[in-house]
Formats: structure tokens, C-alpha cells, sequence
């Protein structure tokens, strides 16, 4: 999928939590600034919404200015918060705004109107994920940890919600989050292997023609199994058969699900850590490495963070903490859906 810039809704929002415990110094634009055309009612109450959360916004940025520059704030912080950020980083008391900032996600992420849904989103996730594994070699044990990984990057990238939107990007959509580049190389890569996945999993090759058939001339990223699909095949797939050797390494499944997500957001540089040996030891110093972590919401916040020039893998997962309790959440339905 790409080295890209981007942070889902749900991440955003506790990104601007915690910049106004940390910061009084933030600038917003309505992201339907500059934009010509008329917008429709259900736009332009949700730009409503935003103007006025960004009034009250802007309101405590100010009173958190004020309280930086009166020696107030370090009182504010270092009680627990129900988003589990280290308390360090964040006022419980913005616990509220952070539910509103997220809620004009939901209006502004809304997928279209013509998106496929799935009835069995979850699982679909996971089929698929054991599928492909399967189909790139590996035995069942090891497809199972693939498909449990794929549920863990359908939380990371929408919060588990199904062909939803970008509000920071037009180019990115769908389940997974991906590019229409990725989705066609994914879409090609799926092709290549679904005669032999056939062989040994008739029902889900059938289940895939009958969502290609579905999905007719629509974006494949707006059909929740086409859009997971390719992208698991377009940046993951190739690296399932190195399952083996990432559990033995991460044997913490959370930390399995933070290093393919790292995929996402720097694949170069992972799958070089992978390469190396020593994987939780290799370290990471480019300087356009490192603005693509902060911008993913890993060493983001704190003076010391930002300082970084660099990190180990080890360092990096470690401080993938906003990603813990969306992956936590994966494990969760995971193990409800092994259940069944």
C-alpha cells in the first residue's frame, strides 16, 4: 500500500486530544474550505458541526494556553483515561471532546451511497486473510495467525467499519484504507492465485465470484470482501510466509499486528528489519522515515518523542501505543469468531 501520510478517525481524534493537553498553539481549517461546489444538506450539517465543535475547540486551546503559561497544566495530567493513553500525554477531562471530534469523523467518513457491506465483515477479514496464507504456502496453524493479523489491520485502518471514506484524503477508501494503484495491483495478484486457493477452498472461491459479480463495474474498494482482498494481496501477501519467523521473533500477537501495520505506513524500512536478522535491534534514522511515524501518531507526542532522530523496531512497536487498543479489540473478535 505504499509509504502515505495518514491517521484513521479514530486516531486522529486522540491525536487532537492529546494536543490540547500538550499545545495551545494549533491551527483548523474545515476540510470543505476552498471547495467550489454546493454542498448537500447531509455536508453541510456535518460542516456545521464542525465549525462549531472547532469554536469550543479553539476555546480550550485557549484556556490550555492559559494554563502553560500560569504553571497549571502538569495538574491536569497523570490521572487514567478511558482511551488508555499513558496519562503523561493527556487530560482525562478532554475525554468529551474527543467523543465529539470522532462523531464528525463518523459524518465525514460515511461511506457512499452505493457501497457493498458484508454481513459477515469480521470474518470475511479473516477467511480471507487464512486463504491467501494458505495459498502463499503455509499450514493451517500459521494461515490461522495470518487471517487474526488481516482482522487486526481492518481495526488499525477503520476502526472495524466497513467501505468507509478519508477525511484527510480523497485518494484512500474502503475497508483497508487503500489506493485505486493498490487496489488494481491487488485485484492482478488475486487473479494469479484463485485457481489454486479453488482447489482447496471451493466455498470461498465461489463467495468471490459471487462478490465480483456483485460488485459489477463499482470500485472494488467499495465492496467491503473486494476491498480487503486486494489489499491484503497488493502489501501483505507476499509476506505471509514469513509468518513463521515473526511469531518466533513477536510471539506478543498485539506486536504481530503493529509490525504488519508498519507495513502500511513504512514498508521499505520493515520489510528491511525483517530481512536483517534482528529485527527489534534494527534501527531506523532517515529523516523522511521518521516524519512518516509522527504523522501515524508514533512519536507524536512529548518533547522527548519528537526529539528522536531515531529508533529500533522495538522502540517503534513500543510506542505504537494508540494502535494497542484497536488491535486489542481484533484480538477480541477474533477469538469470538474461532469460537463459532
Amino acid at each position: 500500500m505504499g509509504i502515505r501520510s495518514h491517521i484513521t478517525a479514530t486516531k486522529a481524534a486522540l491525536a487532537l486530544g492529546i494536543l490540547l493537553t500538550l499545545s495551545g498553539n494549533l491551527i483548523f481549517t474545515s476540510p470543505a474550505m476552498g471547495q467550489p461546489i454546493a454542498l448537500a444538506k447531509k455536508q453541510s450539517d456535518a460542516l456545521n458541526s464542525y465549525d462549531n465543535a472547532l469554536s469550543h475547540f479553539k476555546s480550550i486551546l485557549g484556556e490550555r494556553r492559559r494554563q502553560i503559561d500560569s504553571n497549571q497544566l502538569p495538574s491536569k495530567i497523570g490521572r487514567p483515561n478511558k482511551f488508555e493513553i499513558p496519562p503523561a500525554y493527556f487530560d482525562a477531562d478532554n475525554e468529551p471532546l474527543v467523543d465529539e471530534y470522532r462523531k464528525l469523523f463518523d459524518l465525514l467518513e460515511a461511506p457512499p451511497v452505493n457501497a457493498q457491506n458484508s454481513a459477515t465483515a469480521f470474518k470475511d477479514v479473516v477467511d480471507l486473510g487464512a486463504a491467501i496464507a494458505r495459498a502463499k504456502g503455509l499450514d493451517a496453524t500459521n494461515a490461522e495467525v495470518a487471517g487474526r493479523i488481516s482482522l487486526g489491520l481492518f481495526f488499525a485502518e477503520t476502526n472495524g467499519n466497513q467501505n468507509i471514506g478519508n477525511a484527510r484524503s480523497n485518494k484512500y477508501k474502503g475497508s483497508l484504507q487503500t489506493g485505486p494503484s493498490e487496489d488494481q495491483n491487488g485485484r492482478k495478484k488475486w487473479e494469479a492465485i484463485k485457481k489454486s486457493i479453488a482447489a482447496f477452498d471451493p466455498q470461498l472461491n465461489a463467495r468471490d465470484d459471487k462478490e465480483e459479480a456483485r460488485a459489477g463495474n463499482l470500485d472494488r474498494r467499495l465492496n467491503h470482501w473486494t476491498a480487503v482482498r486486494d489489499a491484503l494481496m497488493d502489501a501483505h501477501a507476499d509476506l505471509f510466509p514469513q509468518i513463521p519467523v515473526i511469531v518466533k521473533t513477536l510471539p506478543n500477537p498485539i506486536d504481530q499486528m503493529k509490525f504488519f501495520e508498519l507495513i502500511q505506513i513504512i514498508p521499505t524500512p520493515t520489510r528491511s528489519a525483517l530481512k536483517s536478522g534482528s529485527l527489534v535491534d534494527y534501527r531506523v534514522s532517515d529523516p523522511t522515515i521518521m516524519r512518516y511515524l509522527r504523522n501515524n501518531s508514533i512519536f507524536a507526542f512529548g518533547q522527548a518523542d519528537r526529539a528522536r532522530t531515531s529508533a529500533t523496531f522495538r522502540e517503534v512497536l513500543d510506542a505504537m501505543w494508540l494502535f494497542s487498543k484497536k488491535f486489542e479489540r481484533a484480538l477480541s473478535k477474533f477469538e469470538e469468531i474461532k469460537a463459532r
